[in-house]
Parts: structure tokens; sequence; C-alpha cells
């Protein structure tokens, strides 16, 4: 036993000293195998953190059921046309049903807001229209819608208009507002200075659902400021079941009762916008096969190179009597210090990493903690940098053996 330790600890000097002799290649491979485990961390965690906060937005909206007819669509304007008409309407049809407890449509349109008229002082922004509060809203200052969508008068559109917003915290930061402060609102730089409202709450809830920054306000009014009342658009009606129905039910029998829209219960509409993403999450797995591929290689063709130009080295080794799976030690082991230390080194740039991109995420799309590293991320980087060890391992110990040869002993 000790005899055996005392060869490992000698093929562990050669390999060390062999990778000093080479700094500069070492160095190149060491970094190669951390970006590739980089790119397992850091799309491992963003596919991770794109999942939770989707179904955490989905859970804090607290909706059992939603229906849509399509996707929001771009207008000739540059403005929102949400699919379903009447929308008012079939919310009201949806909640006479005795297993649904409430049904709300939401429309979503593309305004421009600001504190001052000027058209250069004003930022584009998604407008969202709900008829009440919905559940899951949190306020972080103020008290929120105080009539809710009185404005729509049994869809006569003729009742007063409240003229409340809701803002989220990013636009409230922007420009510097407070819960009773005035905003201007409309569709077009020249249409928002006739438009004025009145902040009456600051909530980041809808803003984290759409990724985006939002003004919220009673979904008959943002209608009348955007011309659609006459088609009563929303993107989407939602509904509360009752107490103790079963929400996949209710969704079979409204989808029965209208064909002509999509149902689905929470859990569902959360798969299937998580479908509609499958091209960009291939491209993700795509970048972290690359990677791999990348760092195996680099390992591979660096201890390859090393062994080609230590080939008398090697085959004076063979004929003083060293064993062949000793000089394939010497080679391969180089392979597995290349892999832990460059998994090392991704593992420890993982967390900055992760809290720049997070930072970016939350300035540019709204959503905060959107890349998680949970330990199981951790594991499967440091897993990644001990298969492209041992990978770079075993080929370079095959290559050792075709060195370490007799004839190569006078070159």
């Amino acid at each position: 036993m000790a005899h055996r330790l005392r060869k490992l600890a000698a093929t562990a000097r050669l390999s060390a000293a062999q990778l000093r002799h080479e700094i500069g290649r070492s160095v190149l491979v060491i970094v190669a195998i951390a970006l590739a485990v980089l790119a397992v961390t850091l799309l491992a965690g963003l596919g991770l953190g794109v999942l939770e906060t989707g179904q955490d937005r989905f859970d804090e909206a607290d909706q059992d059921v939603w229906i849509s007819g399509g996707a929001v669509e771009l207008t000739a304007g540059g403005g929102m046309e949400n699919p379903i008409a009447d929308s008012h309407q079939l919310a009201a049809d949806v909640e006479e049903r005795e297993d649904v407890q409430s049904a709300s449509p939401i429309a979503f349109h593309a305004i421009y807001v600001g504190t001052e008229p000027e058209p250069s002082e004003l930022e584009l922004v998604s407008g969202v229209g709900v008829p009440s509060e919905h559940g899951g809203l949190t306020l972080e200052e103020g008290d929120g819608f105080s009539e809710g969508d009185v404005h729509y008068g049994e869809g006569d559109y003729d009742g007063p208009m409240t003229r409340e917003v809701i803002v989220d915290p990013r636009m409230a930061e922007r420009f510097d507002l407070e819960v009773g402060d005035t905003i201007y609102v409309g569709t077009s730089p020249s249409t928002a200075a006739e438009e004025e409202f009145t902040v009456v709450g600051i909530s980041s809830s809808y803003s984290q659902f759409l990724g985006t920054t939002t003004a919220t306000m009673p979904l008959s009014e943002l209608q009348e400021i955007t011309g659609t009342t006459g088609s009563d658009r929303a993107a989407f009606v939602t509904a509360t079941v009752a107490p103790g129905a079963d929400r996949g039910a209710v969704s079979d029998e409204i989808q029965a009762a209208h064909p002509e829209y999509d149902v689905r219960t929470s859990e569902e509409q959360f798969e299937s916008m998580f479908e509609d993403q499958v091209l960009l999450l291939a491209s993700g797995t795509a970048l972290v096969v690359l990677a791999v591929v990348a760092g195996v290689v680099l390992t591979v063709n660096l201890l390859a190179l090393v062994a080609s130009r230590q080939r008398g080295e090697l085959a004076a080794l063979r004929a003083l009597g060293l064993s062949r799976w000793l000089l394939t030690g010497i080679i391969g082991g180089q392979g597995i210090v290349l892999g832990l230390c460059g998994g090392l080194l991704g593992l420890l740039a993982t967390p900055p990493a992760a809290f720049a991109l997070n930072h970016l995420a939350a300035s540019l799309v709204g959503f905060e903690n959107l890349l998680r590293t949970p330990p199981i991320v951790y594991l499967a980087g440091g897993a990644i940098a001990v298969v492209v060890g041992t990978l770079g391992a075993a080929v370079a110990g095959w290559r050792t053996s075709r060195y370490a040869r007799l004839e190569h002993l006078a070159e």
C-alpha cells in the first residue's frame, strides 16, 4: 500500500512539473473549462429561475382559469390589439356559473406617460386595464382604486372616469412619483397631454408579471383613452373558481361553452407560455454543449501536445522500466488537475456573474432574481468539470501509449 502511495505521489509531482512547464497553455485550458462550467451554471440557473419566476407570477395572480383568444398583436399605428372582443360580456357570462366565484377581463396597450405634457418628457410603457384590483395585488404605497370600473356603466361607457392609476416602483422612481401626484397618459405624445390621471398606488405586481414597466388603470378607462370602447377588447378573461370546485373541470366546461377561445387552468397557461420558448431553450442547451465540447477539445489538445513534445522523455522513462500505466497517469493526471482547477474557477465566478446578470435583468425586463443558483446548479457545474477533465485524461492517456515507445528514444 505504501509503495502504491509513493508511486501515486511521484506521478502527481511529474504531472505538476509538466503543467508548470506548459504554464501558458495550462492557463488557457483552465479558463476554457471555467467558461464551460460557467455556461452550465448560469444557463441552468436561468432556466430554473425562469420556471420558478413564471410559476410565482401565476400563483401571485391568484386566478384559476385563463381564457385567451390568441396573441396580442401590434397594430399599424404601433399600438396593441387585444384578441378577445366584448370582454365584459364574456366575463359576465362566465361569472354567472355557480362554480365560478369571479371573472375579470385584462387588457394591455402601449401608452405614453409622464409628469409633463411635453412629448420629450413622455415615455412608452405597458398600460394594463383591469375592472378591479386582482387577487394577489400587493400595494407598496397607497390605497389603490377607489371605485373600480364604474366608467363602463353597463356597457354604455358613460359613467364617471375615476382617472386613477397604479404605477410600478420603476416608474415611480423614474418620475419621482408619490401617491397623489398627477401624470399624463395617452396612446401618443399628443393625446397624452389631454389626459391627466392621479397616482393612487405603487405596486410591482403587474410589472413583474409582464416583465415591463406598467401603468394600471380601470379597464374601461384604458379602453377610452385608446379608442377601443366599441370593440371592448381584452387580452385575457381570468376566472376564480368557487370554493371546493375543481378548476380542471370548470376549465373544460367553459371551453365546451366557448369553443372559439382557448381555456386553460393556470398551470396549463403557464405550460403553454413555457412551450413557446422551446427554441430559446434549445439555443441555450446548444451553447452549453458547445462550451463543454470546447473545454474537452482544448484539454485534449494541450495534453496531446504535451505528450507529443515529450516523446523522447516518455520513451526514456519507458526504457528505464516505468510501466505504460504510470506514464499514462503522468499525462492523464494533468487532465484531472486542469479539470478541477477550471471547475473551481468556474464555480467561484458563478455568484458574481449571477449577481451582475440579475441586476441587468431587473433593469431591462423588471424581473428580480431571475437567475437562481441552488446547490444542484453548482453540483452540475462541478460534474461538468470532472467530465471534461476525465475525458481529457482518458484521451491523453491513450495518446501517451503511442509515444512511449523505444523508437522515439533518439528523437
